[in-house]
């Protein structure tokens, strides 16, 4: 073993001993049950909407404890870094109302960036070398993938351990001249594990879990020939949840394997146990099959995507929490985003994201909010995501209002069209004459296939006996009276029994003029429509299949 000066001269002089920042990251005055939670996303590509998941279920742990809620960018693996992740990661955390307590620029316990803790990190390895618990590793790369060629080969359990860690108990004059000659090396554990000695711990979603100890010399540090000395992720997540002084681990179940790695790496360094809470990946139905929600191939994996469809943060996050404990889901939005979230219900089984689901939660939370609230939200996403529709609404706001208003104000069970804000063009983009493209053709599939003829008779009848009735049923017997002049059957049944003697029924009828109203088959009342419209626009529109 190296004695401590030859350690010493391994790492920068001026490098702080572990106990050094052990004071400057002081243990938190926390009463009991009170929760410091960290959020850890690495930028190695975009917000995963499982990291919106996590995240949720950290900022709510955190708050309602009355604990902190922490952010940490996890950037060690800075081969894989994309550029201006971790800037979309500010942004989208901050759209879905999930910003920290404590982040860079924010809190005591920082920096929150692990690129910006390289000292922290060299300084724990070294004490790790100091007392023969790491050391120095020369493997290169060929090395390690023939030795892994060969363990293959032999069916044993991969790794750097026994006859395949040769650096583990290299004489030190080795250690000395390859170190003289410069060669790069990494920093790796001296694992104590042994054959098949098994380790347990408790995890707060899944209980007690027991595994096979880890016989692995894991890297520490990774290659000296880098200019910045950065460790592994086994090595930093521990170091920093330490310091923070995290009181939960919560992270994906990816990690449960890693775990006996993670309890020798807190024993070497003297750290208590963090307790752990492994969540179960977000999943997508396939079939009659469950998989894993995917960035590659499904578009609703990324966060973005809900931003971009418009879906409410609010709906989304009671969406969310409803994954997380199944009680959740059967309140509304609003009670569930008070109601505390229990990771104990978290469950083992992956949640399934069913846009259905969210589309229905969406809409229940839209139709309680007032028009005007509704439009704001819509302005604000358009602005971004639809300039065309924000350019056609924003000068005639009053008519935005009164379209919403329609079956939404005043009822006791409202109109649920709008489930994100991108629907809005949907069902209210033909109100606004920039977005509606006059019908004029007679022969538009979407009349139902009525003679020509017969469509301008209808439409000139319509108008020429024009009211704006006061309620649907009155407006309805209106259409009745004016269709029956121009050949239509006044029932359904009446056209069925005698097709030959109509050109069709009051349906139809009623379905010409909605077309030519809205452009749509369906809509909500036309009386309520032609009220908002107006009687000018009514008559543009109707007049323009006139020919």
């Amino acid at each position: 073993m190296l004695d401590r000066d030859e350690i010493d001269a391994l790492f920068p002089s001026d490098l702080p001993d572990v106990d050094h920042w052990e004071r400057h990251f002081p243990k938190r005055d926390l009463a009991d049950g009170v929760q410091v939670m960290r959020f850890c996303p690495s930028p190695t590509g975009a917000m995963h909407l499982g990291g919106i998941y996590v995240a949720m279920l950290d900022q709510a742990i955190a708050r309602q404890s009355g604990g902190v809620y922490i952010i940490r960018i996890e950037d060690t693996d800075q081969e894989r870094e994309v550029e201006g992740a971790a800037g979309d990661f500010d942004r989208i955390l901050g759209w879905f109302g999930l910003t920290a307590d404590e982040f860079d620029g924010q809190g005591d316990y920082g920096p929150y960036t692990q690129s910006q803790r390289a000292d922290i990190y060299m300084s724990f390895a070294r004490d790790l070398m100091r007392r023969g618990k790491a050391y120095p590793c020369f493997a290169t790369k060929d090395e390690l993938t023939a030795m892994a060629a060969e363990q293959r080969a032999m069916k044993v359990q991969p790794g750097y351990y026994g006859r395949w860690a040769p650096w583990r108990d290299a004489a030190d004059d080795l250690v000395r001249a390859r170190l003289e000659a410069g060669e790069p090396y990494v920093v790796r554990l001296r694992s104590p594990g042994e054959g098949e000695r098994r380790v347990t711990f408790t995890d707060i979603i899944r209980g007690e879990i027991t595994a096979n100890d880890n016989q692995n010399d894991v890297v520490l540090l990774k290659s000296s020939a880098s200019a910045l000395r950065l460790p592994t992720y086994h090595f930093a997540h521990l170091i920093d949840d330490h310091l923070m002084r995290a009181t939960i681990v919560l992270r994906g179940e990816e990690w449960i394997s890693s775990v006996p790695v993670h309890l020798q790496l807190l024993e070497a360094n003297g750290f208590e146990r963090i307790p752990y809470a492994h969540v179960a990946p977000l999943m997508k139905q396939q079939g009659s099959a469950r998989r894993k929600l995917s960035k590659r191939k499904d578009p609703e994996a990324s966060a973005e995507f809900y931003i971009e469809a418009g879906y409410p943060r609010q709906a989304i996050l009671s969406f969310l929490r409803g994954l997380a404990n199944s009680r959740l889901s059967y309140l509304t939005v609003a009670e569930s985003l008070t109601e505390p979230v229990h990771l104990e219900e978290a469950g083992m089984a992956g949640p399934l994201v069913d846009l259905a689901k969210l589309d229905h939660v969406a809409s229940e939370w839209i139709a309680l909010m007032d028009s005007e609230d509704v439009l704001n939200e819509v302005l604000i996403w358009a602005g971004r995501y639809d300039p065309e529709l924000a350019a056609a609404v924003e000068p005639d706001r009053g008519l935005a209002v009164r379209a919403l208003d329609i079956e939404r104000k005043g009822v006791e069970n409202p109109r649920k069209d709008l489930g994100k804000w991108s629907d809005f063009r949907t069902y209210y983009g033909y109100f606004f004459n920039p977005l509606f493209d006059l019908v004029s053709d007679q022969a538009d599939e979407r009349l139902g296939g009525i003679a020509p003829e017969a469509v301008r008779k209808l439409c000139a009848a319509y108008l020429d006996r024009y009211v704006q009735a006061p309620d649907g049923d009155a407006w309805f017997e209106h259409l009745r009276a004016v269709s029956e002049t121009c050949g239509f059957a006044p029932t359904v049944r009446a056209y069925k029994d005698a097709p030959d003697q109509f050109v069709g029924s009051v349906r139809e009828a009623s379905q010409i003029i909605r077309v030519a109203l809205t452009g749509t088959k369906r809509s909500p009342g036309l009386h309520l429509v032609t009220d908002v419209l107006g009687e000018p626009e009514v008559r543009r529109r109707i007049g323009a299949l006139l020919g």
